[in-house]
């Protein structure tokens, strides 16, 4: 029997086109416009779609994020639905991705797919990216890896994948591991596995958490303006292996001592956070008073953990363990 995939679209430079009028792109191609570009398509999967939304990325709100799994989920529950494939703008496609990674069950294959070039542009990449998410979702191997990320003809983990250049076709890198695989003659061919990792289903989401990132010189203002706005926990991009300035370190201490989860990562692409140095302001004082390391995770992806470790509780242990047990 022939697969069957859900697309569901939800936006992006994936379905934009140049207007005229603005000399600018804006979303424009219907989905069947970009379901027209795919060739022999239909020798591989049947198609069902479904019609999310049509928003840039930069609209996208973890609210909506948290709606788009549910209407994810409702297709997975579906027997007939082999996997999943969702069109995203590329802006806040990790951040999406990595979202539904830790609220979705990683049975069967999710796969996120964008664009770099709009309709209107020379090597239009929408196609070739959406058929090659279209193949990685139909395999077998595909099954039990949580959600994927394909452009460019490679797959890549939610977990591990970012954004790493406003331009290039191969933006989307995992700059610690490489990718998982790659998609080749239209298969996907797995270079690695993943270890396992927990999902966490939710039933609300908990969106009022602040990320600031650490400069030189920087000092408390963000810090206690967030704790006085009420939000439920921070995020902070510190330096190098997890350090802030002194009067930084201040405004951290005053958001543990109001009982808010505080999350350390590092503002570098690579590397994970430590207790290596001792100074004031360093990692081992921050976490010492009871900040939490993210380890390797950017500050983007800590924040839409922290949102999802909040709407699992409110127990500043039970989220601690959520990070530091299971760094992805």
């Amino acid at each position: 029997m022939k697969n069957k995939i859900a697309i569901v679209f939800t936006g992006g430079t994936i379905s934009m086109k140049v207007d005229p009028r603005l000399n600018a792109v804006i979303p424009a191609l219907t989905n069947d416009e970009i379901l027209g570009m795919l060739s022999n398509i239909e020798r591989y999967a049947e198609i069902d779609v479904v019609n999310f939304s049509r928003l840039p990325s930069p609209h996208i709100t973890p609210d909506i994020m948290y709606a788009l799994a549910e209407a994810i989920q409702e297709q997975l529950n579906r027997e007939d639905i082999t996997g999943v494939v969702v069109t995203h703008g590329t802006d806040t496609l990790e951040e999406t991705a990595y979202f539904l990674d830790l609220i979705l069950p990683p049975t069967k294959p999710i796969v996120i797919v964008g664009s770099m070039r709009s309709g209107s542009e020379l090597g239009y990449d929408g196609p070739s990216n959406l058929a090659a998410a279209i193949c990685t979702a139909i395999s077998p191997a595909s099954q039990n890896k949580g959600v994927l990320v394909v452009m460019n003809n490679e797959v890549n983990a939610a977990r591990e994948v970012t954004k790493t250049n406003t331009l290039a076709l191969n933006t989307f890198r995992s700059p610690e591991f490489g990718p998982l695989g790659i998609v080749d003659n239209d298969e996907v061919i797995y270079y690695r596995t993943l270890d396992p990792h927990q999902y966490y289903p939710i039933n609300h989401l908990e969106n009022r958490v602040a990320l600031f990132k650490s400069t030189t010189g920087a000092n408390s203002d963000f810090i206690d303006h967030a704790i006085a706005l009420g939000y439920r926990g921070i995020v902070i991009e510190a330096l190098g292996r997890g350090n802030v300035p002194p009067e930084m370190a201040q405004g951290i201490y005053r958001a543990l001592d109001h009982g808010l989860p505080v999350v350390i990562v590092s503002r570098c692409p690579t590397g994970r956070v430590r207790d290596t140095y001792g100074y004031e302001g360093a990692g081992k004082m921050l976490h010492d008073h009871g900040a939490i390391f993210g380890y390797n995770l950017p500050g983007q992806k800590a924040r839409i953990k922290l949102m999802v470790a909040l709407s699992v509780s409110s127990n500043v242990q039970e989220i601690r363990s959520i990070f530091e047990m299971q760094p992805y």
